[in-house]
């Protein structure tokens, strides 16, 4: 694995690692470490940085859902055109082309469940190109993004038998 490899497997799991850190994991100097994130943001690679909340453990209301779309691919365009107009919308969080049965996964959220639904009735699936549409809720996260969410603590406590 090269230096800019590595540098990347790291950054997913951690994007705030101070870069000194960086430096001394990579066996480089820190302005190495500046000079190649900064040739990856500036090319592309890296897209931005994200901070991963479990937002169960909050108060704030959050329905997510995963929706998957049937499409009328534009000739010449494909699935670029109406992949566009899916994702900007401000309550779109991804959208994926995808195998299968369904052509584009798309990743919504919303203050509610029938703030969602809305939102796939009289937004989405009114889509010129729009054929079908499959909404499935996400009740609760286990993992993700690679974190596991709610990590079951051992019980470190000796058992006691009299």
């Amino acid at each position: 694995m090269n230096m800019k490899e590595e540098l990347l497997a790291i950054i997913e799991k951690n994007s705030r690692i101070d870069l000194k850190e960086l430096a001394v994991i990579l066996g480089v100097a820190e302005i190495d470490v500046v000079n190649t994130l900064q040739e990856l943001q500036d090319s592309g690679v890296i897209c931005g940085y994200h901070t991963l909340i479990n937002w169960e453990k909050t108060s704030i209301e959050k329905v997510t859902a995963l929706i998957e779309v049937r499409v009328t691919p534009q000739r010449g365009q494909g699935f670029d055109n109406i992949a566009e107009r899916i994702y900007n919308y401000p309550e779109v969080q991804s959208v994926y082309l995808i195998s299968g049965g369904f052509d584009l996964l798309v990743t919504l959220e919303g203050k509610s469940l029938r703030e969602v639904s809305s939102f796939v009735s009289d937004k989405l699936s009114t889509l010129d190109t729009v054929l079908s549409t499959a909404t499935h809720f996400i009740l609760k996260k286990y993992k993700d993004h690679g974190t596991i969410l709610n990590q079951k603590s051992e019980d470190e406590r000796e058992m006691f038998t009299p």
